[in-house]
This record gives structure tokens, sequence and C-alpha cells, in this order.
């Protein structure tokens, strides 16, 4: 079932007739963190929902049941390829289906208004209509496949500051032409099935009770899917009243009883929860959760999904800068620097987390890529703030004697309510059968074996008071404050506690760690996370600099892996700056000095400074590349493949540089005063050059554009023509781009802005004849209604917004 039709929908009435007011306002709360609840009598199965959206979590936060972990949103829009966000969607619903996982909780499609929001990694771009068009591609993927997809989060949730209570104040024409634009092709063109309603409010008015979610969502849109709340968004009884169907996470809420008495009471109509009932109970048919419906059916699976992660890695990769360096012919000697080089990051924090089998450092894929090569390694500067969790391979389980650690929940009393095996030191219980509500401390034991020796700082990262012992010695006794109270900072990114222990090489010591958690409230009282691992020790900063850089002069190239780490690129809080963290600049700019054939590989997810760019012989930007991050690190040094990413987002050259920073609310207020003007935008109408403009991004070949010719609009849509040649001396990929503009208009529009967009792909020396719609609709501009200025348009063909080769006009 794809659509609503008056067969199904008679058919689901039907259901509805049999339930009685208990049972309809049951399933409007989640069963417990990630279910709803099943109606046996109807056939109502539960159905699953769990995080992405770069991979599929599943029930558990555990380890042992490992998730494909895909590139980043921002590596993904980097491609600029629906076809790639279409297959993205799809190895996501199989891995969802794997799982027994009926919808995904992705895509993430807010805005990147501001460089320092700290989810960007998790968000596609700066501009909406690239935005929507590959969201709309990664909902199609999904939903084709029987997976639910949850476009979110609705609406202005664009970042992370106060985001339980903010209000973001913003005019109905940026709301419209930006931030809703954003959501508008998932639904309206692919259908979604859920959309989920946001944290903060909108114009004095939370998300799950403020009118967008009426109009336009369903009203203007067609919407007959189901808003789902994020979690614990929902505060109130009167939300009922709006279109918010479902409320998570349960089984506890502001509905319930509540809503029963008011519906009895004559203050909520029934029609209202029948509508939301009605809802679910469709999105139940379409992924197979309600008997007697069809559902839609998996397509099977066209190719490997680990493959695909590798692929996407590729595609989205940015070259921002090449001298002729790459690719590497056949190197005798490589010296690969710095902390991410062998501790990549992978993925953003936060509930977008998923636990990968195993992950390709870029140190293993440069090893495995040049086999015949020298390739040493340095680590050059420490990136890493707060703990890492203990190596896998030093730790066995003193209860078993194989891998890993015994863990305990013990009561009041001592005694143990709950006993598991795990493999991993970083332990989070977000639902499962785990009593967190009901113990009253945990122990964590291991036994834990260094690869040197020398002082390490052994501790822990959660809320409450934890005591830490080695070999049955008790080192400190401390409480760890939460440091605000955002689900993301005291949950996900909680502080860390530790104390130096002098440790001997292959020496096994025991590591014991008591903890008495801080219960979080009601809606989480059955949530815990805790990380037990190594801080950075004391380090001569200096002379980790100096080993790199020798080592650097002695390599034919240098490679140097940059990057943030996961305090500085998390859910809960905004970043403070764009800097790399630690020493790194001053890294590279030795290793710079000490080899001109420097190649600098950028491992964040969103923009940061590099202001030593204009030494470097090549830059690429790799993002949170996925599990096959090193192996796809592989492909675009040697050239087995050709990195094939442009920038979705603006990179800037300075902090001071950027023209929409704000994040800070003021008075519990952010104000989106720059209005329609945000990301490039707001730079072409600032007048200033960034370091690195939208849709900029380098290949392996060059490319001429030639023959552009537009056509009149036809059932509102125009279309720009052009010849594209690759002219260069092996096969390539090219993303040409239109933007618009309107001389001399009597109304506030950017400089010019993006209206269509498509990847070639051509061999060498071969000619592509390439058509792009362009829609009429996104030359209006909002006022109480969408107008359209007559006259003539200017469309400008690019490889980015700053670099225009061609221009067309078109008549309105």
């Amino acid at each position: 079932m794809t659509a609503t039709d008056e067969h199904e929908l008679s058919r689901v009435n039907g259901l509805l007739d049999e339930l009685n007011l208990e049972d309809k306002v049951r399933v409007l709360t989640g069963r417990n963190f990630w279910t709803t609840w099943p109606i046996e009598k109807i056939g109502l199965r539960r159905m699953l929902v769990s995080d992405g959206p770069s991979g599929v979590r599943g029930e558990v936060w555990d380890e042992r049941s490992p998730s494909l972990n895909l590139p980043s949103a921002t590596s993904l829009s980097s491609s600029w390829d629906t076809g790639i966000a279409a297959r993205y969607g799809a190895v996501a619903a199989a891995e969802a289906r794997r799982k027994g996982v009926d919808v995904v909780l992705g895509p993430t499609i807010n805005l990147q208004r501001s460089p320092l929001g700290g989810r960007h990694f998790e968000a596609f771009s700066e501009d909406p209509l690239l935005t929507a068009h590959l969201a709309a591609a990664y909902v199609r993927g999904l939903q084709d496949n029987g997976v639910g997809a949850t476009p979110k989060h609705y609406v202005a949730n664009d970042f992370e500051t106060d985001r339980f209570t903010v209000d973001v104040r913003v005019s109905d024409r940026a709301l419209r032409e930006i931030y809703l634009r954003a959501f508008e092709d998932a639904v309206v063109h692919e259908r979604a099935w859920l959309v989920m309603s946001a944290y903060n409010s909108i114009n004095g008015v939370t998300a799950t009770e403020n009118p967008l979610l009426e109009t336009p969502l369903n009203d203007e849109w067609g919407f007959d899917g189901v808003v789902i709340s994020d979690w614990t968004a929902v505060r109130s009884l009167e939300s009922a009243e709006h279109a918010q169907d479902l409320v998570m996470p349960g089984p506890d809420g502001p509905w319930g009883n509540a809503l029963v008495e008011a519906v009895r009471r004559g203050e909520i109509d029934e029609a209202v929860i029948d509508r939301k009932v009605r809802r679910i109970l469709l999105l139940a048919a379409r992924v197979g959760a309600l008997e007697g419906f069809e559902p839609v059916r998996e397509r099977p699976a066209r190719h490997d999904d680990v493959a695909f992660a590798r692929e996407a890695a590729v595609e989205g990769s940015v070259l921002l800068a090449n001298d002729g360096v790459l690719p590497l012919a056949d190197p005798s000697r490589l010296a690969v620097i710095g902390h991410n080089a062998l501790h990549a990051r992978t993925q953003g924090g936060g509930s977008a987390t998923v636990l990968p089998e195993r992950v390709v450092s870029p140190l293993e894929g440069i090893r495995s890529a040049f086999p015949n090569a020298e390739v040493s390694y340095s680590l050059g500067a420490i990136v890493q703030e707060g703990l890492a969790e203990l190596d896998r391979d030093a730790m066995r389980n003193p209860a078993t004697g194989g891998p890993g650690a015994r863990v305990e929940m013990l009561d009041a009393g001592g005694a143990v309510l709950f006993s598991e095996d795990r493999l991993a030191s970083g332990l989070v219980y977000f639902g499962g059968d785990a009593p967190i509500g009901e113990m009253t401390s945990v122990v964590f034991e291991t036994d834990y074996t260094p690869a040197e020796s020398g002082p390490q700082r052994i501790g822990f990262a959660s809320v409450g008071t934890g005591r830490i012992l080695v070999d049955d010695e008790l080192f400190t006794e401390q409480t760890s404050q939460a440091v605000g109270d955002d689900l993301g900072a005291a949950f996900l990114s909680p502080p860390a506690v530790s104390v130096p222990v002098q440790l001997e090489a292959a020496r096994a010591v025991r590591i014991r760690v008591e903890f008495t958690p801080q219960h979080m409230s009601d809606e989480l009282g059955n949530a815990m996370s805790i990380t037990i691992g190594t801080e950075p020790a004391e380090v001569d900063a200096e002379e980790l600099i100096a080993r790199a850089a020798r080592a650097a002069a002695e390599a034919e190239v240098a490679v140097v892996v940059v990057g943030t780490n996961s305090r500085v690129e998390s859910e809960g809080y905004d970043r403070t700056d764009l800097a790399l963290p630690g020493r790194q600049d001053d890294l590279v700019r030795a290793v710079l000095a000490a080899n001109s054939r420097t190649i600098v590989l950028v491992n964040s997810g969103s923009p940061v400074l590099l202001p030593w760019r204009e030494d470097a012989a090549a830059i690429m930007l790799n993002y949170f590349g996925g599990q096959e991050y090193g192996a796809g690190v592989g492909d675009v040094l040697t050239g087995a493949r050709e990195p094939g990413g442009r920038l979705p987002t603006t990179w800037p050259a300075t902090l001071e540089g950027v023209p929409v920073l704000d994040v800070s609310p003021t008075d519990g207020v952010v104000s989106y005063d720059e209005g329609i003007h945000i990301g490039y935008r707001a730079w072409l109408r600032a007048g200033t050059e960034p370091a690195y403009p939208f849709g900029y991004g380098l290949g392996y070949t060059t490319w001429e554009i030639a023959e552009v010719t537009s056509t009149d609009f036809t059932a509102g849509v125009a279309t720009v023509a052009l010849t594209a040649r690759n002219t260069g001396t092996r096969a390539g990929k090219h993303v040409v781009q239109v933007y618009a503009s309107r001389p001399g208009s009597t109304i506030d529009r950017p400089v010019r802005w993006l209206v269509g967009f498509t990847t070639v792909r051509a061999e060498a020396g071969e000619s592509v004849r390439v058509e792009i719609p362009v829609q009429k609709r996104d030359l209006a501009h909002w006022d109480e209604g969408w107008h359209l200025e007559p006259g003539e348009y200017v469309l400008h063909v690019g490889p980015n917004v700053l670099d225009i080769t061609e221009t067309t006009t078109v008549q309105v």
C-alpha cells in the first residue's frame, strides 16, 4: 500500500470501530522507548522504530548487535546525487528489516544555518532545494522497500543550545522558502509515512502544538502519515488537540488516562482521537504490522551493503585542493600522521550513533592500497577529549575468561538483579531488558592488558557517583554532575571522571567500576549510559609534532589526517568555534614545512578552519566516512576512484567572516533575522568570499560546458539543456549547478539561488547532452501565498555558486 485509497481507508475505519476509547488512546503513546502498542483483537502487532539516519541501530544499543555504519549525511549530500541518496535509503531499509525495524527515524533535514550547529554532520545542507531533492530520494529508497521514513525535525530545529525550550522567531517567508521547503518534496512527492515534530517552539508555540503541523503539512501538502514526537517533546495534554499523533517514548506521557477523561468530559472530540489512530493504523498497514493488509514489498538487494558504504564514502569525498600530487603514482615511502588516521571518526555523537562490527581506519586503508610502500605512522597531536573506550582486544572477562567484561546491576541490598557479558566498555541502556529503573548500582569489571608502560588515566563518564578500583585498590570515589539538562549532553555525552594509574605493558590489571547513577526524569527513568575508558595521558606536545615532522621529512609523501572529536560535533550542544581541536594546526604547519608533498585529509562532519590551506599539496574532505572510511581513502589516493563530492555548505576562512553565526538564545529566543539569506545566500549578500564556496569541489579530470539553452515553462517546468565535455585524460564525474537571479526585482531576493543540478559522468573526451529541469515554483516568493514576479530570470550555470561559466534566460 503506497498511498491512502478509499478501499484501504474503509477497512481501517472498520477496525477503528472495534476499538473502545481506552484502546484508541493507548496506541497514541509508545509502549516503551522504541515500540508502539499492539492490539491483538484487530491484528495489530507492535511497530519497532529505530534511530538512524546513517545506519539503523535497532532495538538495543549494544555492540553485540552491530549495525552497518554509513557515511554521515554531510558526506551523502556532498555526492549531489539523488541516485546515491535513493540507494542509501534502500541499504538502510535492508538493514532495518534485518533488525526487525519498521520505521527509521530519519532523514535529518534541518538546515545548516550556522556552521556552529553541533549536529550538522547529521543534516544535509545549507540549501533548501538540495536538501529537499536528496531527502526525497532517501525517503523513496526506504519506503520503496517497505520501511517507514521519518523526515525530522519539523521545523526550524537548526541548532542544539536550549533546544528543549528555545523559541525560534522566523518570518513566514523564511519558513516557507527555506525551512519548510526542505521538508516539502519528501512529503508531497514521496508521501513520507511519518514526520517527527521537534523540541523547539516556532514563533511562540511549541512544535508539538504548532499550527504548522496542520498548515501546510496536512491541508496543503496532503500528508496522511503519522506525526511522531521527538523523545519527550510532548509535554501537555493540550497537544492532543493538535495534529500531533504519536507520543514517544512510553509507556508514560502527558496523554493516557488524562486524555481519556478529557474526551469523556467533552473537552476533546473523540473524532480528534480517531484521526490519530487511523493514521497509526495506516502506517501499520504500510509496514506490514496489520493483518489483512498487503504491505509494501521489500525489493531484492542489488548490491553488497558494505561495498555500498565504501562507494558512498568515495562519492562524498570532496577534493578541495590538488597541485597534481593526486592521484598518487607508486610511492615508496609514505608517512601517515594524525590521531584520526588511527582512530578515525566515522560518525557524529548522539542518538544517531550505530555500532559497526568493524571500522577501516585511514591508516589501514592506506597500507592496503599501497602494499609495496613503506608506511610509517606518527600520532602528531592529541585530538581526543574526554574518555575513549578501552581497547576491546585488551579486555578479558574475569567471569568467563573470554573477551570483554562482566556487567552486573544490583539492588539497594547488593543483590544481583541483572548481569550480562559485554564486549565493549561503552554501555548505553536506552530501551531493552536491563532493569535500570529498579537497580541501585552497576558494577563493571574487566581484566585489562595495556599495550604500553606508563601512567594512564582510567575513568568513567556518566552522571552519578562512582568508585574506581584497580587490582582491588580504591583509586578514587567521585560524583560527576550533568552539565545542563539536555538529553544529548547529560545522557549521550556525559562528563568524565578519571585518575592516573601506573601500568606495565603486557601485565593485566583488574579494573572495577562501581557506579550509582543519578536517575533521569520519568520518561527516561529506564535509561542510562556509562563509558569506562581512558583519558589522554600527559604528553610532550612539541615532541609529538617534532617526531611527525621528522617522519614526513624522510618520506616521499606525507598524509596528515586532521579532524574533530566527540566533544566538538555531537547532539546536545553547539560548537563554540570552528578551529581544529588540540595542536593539529601546528602539526600540519610543521609537516608542510618538512615535506612539500603533503596531503591533508579532513575528518570532520561539518566546516572547520584550515588556516594552512594555501600551502598543502592537496586537501581532501572525507567527513565522517562510515565504517569503510579507510578503504574509501585508499581508493581516492590511488586513483582507483575519483573523489566525487562537491560542498553542500560554505566553508569559511575565519569565524569572524561568517555572516550568519548566532545559535545562542537571548531570553529564550533565537531570531532568524537574516530571513531567507542563509548559507551562500548570506555570503553573496555580504559580498565576502569564503575559503571554499557552496558547490565547490575538484576532480581528477577537467570539464567544459557549452551549448547552453533553455525552454519556456511548460506545465510549470522549464528545461536547461547543455553539453558537458570531459576534456581530461580519464573518466570522471561533474556536478552541473543552475542558479537563478532576478535583475531589477522589486522583491528582496538572494543574489542568486539554486534551482537545479545534476551529476554527469563521462569517459575522457566524451561529450554528454544534459537536461536539467527548473520548477517555476522555485522562482516564486512567499507573501501570504506563492507569487511569481513577472519578467525575465537569469539562469546561471557553473560548477559552484561563485564560478559561473554560462547563462541563459527564461520568461515568467
